[in-house]
């Protein structure tokens, strides 16, 4: 595997397939790239699923191991599971999903060599679910679990993100994945520094502690050094797990990162908080693709404690020796 020059090994890739969505949450950010989203139909600057495919050959040559296929929706890429199936033996496939398409597809994407699939769910309740999704597809969402759940793609996790408008919602999505097999939950801390609103934060802390006192088994994952805790299942069980992603001011969580991102023109990107470190692939050849990737690599820094540095005032600012900087 290649390794930057924190030590840190890059062993998956995130591939954003588009950045059309059916969506239109009120926290997305889009990889990192802002609200990018255009028309519904495929676009020309959304790479093919050759180039995906040919992208994947290259970095199972230096040893990654997993590949987590993103948007958008990337659902709405009807040659979805072409891409599955033309992906590498040798890596595991999932993919994070709004849901709404996996009724129907799910089978289809399991036989493809879908390994398992990550659903954003941040409510169980129809209502608030439309307030935060700006759509009425609540039952869709419902039935696409379901769905994939029957198909085999087990564990599913439900991916909710936790600020203002969500904290209530939690300890109800926690007793959910408790008492349904196969279901698991990811809270993911809100990002200010992405999506411009830092008044709807809440203390991602206050999560941790709460779980802490109820969970039967607790662990640490060293994947961004996430926390695990087990309430009402157990980790030989595919259910009853709820993990924290809280990355922000979060230097540890960047010391644990091996993952690079892929935008969906087919830009590298060693960082999802940054945008000057962008990467083209150029044609899309493999000598072109080796190149970048190992620049990329190379070039991974951890944005909290290495990018951002703390002042004398304890907040974050950048470090003067990446202003200016630029991979591209």
């Amino acid at each position: 595997m290649l390794e930057d020059d924190f030590g840190r090994e890059v062993s998956g890739v995130r591939v954003s397939l588009t950045d059309r969505c059916n969506f239109d949450c009120v926290y997305c950010h889009n990889e990192g790239l802002g609200d990018t989203r255009g028309p519904m139909d495929a676009q020309d600057d959304e790479m093919s699923a050759d180039d995906v495919v040919r992208f994947l050959e290259v970095v199972e040559e230096f040893g990654v191991e997993k590949v987590k296929f993103t948007g958008g929706e990337p659902m709405l890429r009807q040659d979805l599971e072409e891409i599955i199936r033309r992906t590498p033996d040798s890596m595991e496939t999932s993919l994070t999903t709004n849901g709404t398409f996996l009724p129907g597809r799910a089978e289809d994407l399991k036989e493809a060599g879908l390994s398992r699939v990550n659903v954003s769910q941040d409510a169980l309740d129809p209502e608030a679910f439309a307030e935060i999704t700006k759509s009425g597809a609540y039952e869709k969402v419902m039935e696409g679990v379901e769905a994939a759940l029957d198909a085999g793609l087990q564990p599913v996790k439900l991916n909710m993100v936790v600020f203002e408008h969500t904290a209530g919602y939690v300890e109800g999505m926690v007793e959910h994945v408790a008492e349904n097999d196969g279901l698991q939950l990811q809270l993911i801390e809100y990002m200010p520094e992405l999506t411009g609103k830092p008044e709807w934060n809440i203390d991602i802390q206050r999560v941790h502690d709460w779980l802490a006192d109820i969970a039967d088994t607790v662990e640490t994952r060293e994947m961004h050094d996430r926390k695990r805790y087990w309430v009402g299942g157990t980790p030989e069980s595919d259910g009853g797990m709820v993990e924290i992603v809280d990355p922000v001011e979060n230097e540890t969580f960047c010391a644990n990162c091996h993952r690079v991102r892929v935008t969906h023109e087919g830009y590298l990107k060693g960082c999802l908080n940054r945008n000057d470190d962008l990467r083209s692939m150029g044609e899309m050849t493999k000598p072109e693709i080796r190149e970048a990737f190992r620049e990329v690599v190379s070039n991974r820094v951890p944005y909290y404690g290495e990018y951002l540095v703390e002042n004398d005032r304890g907040e974050y600012e950048i470090n003067d020796k990446y202003l200016g900087v630029s991979a591209d």
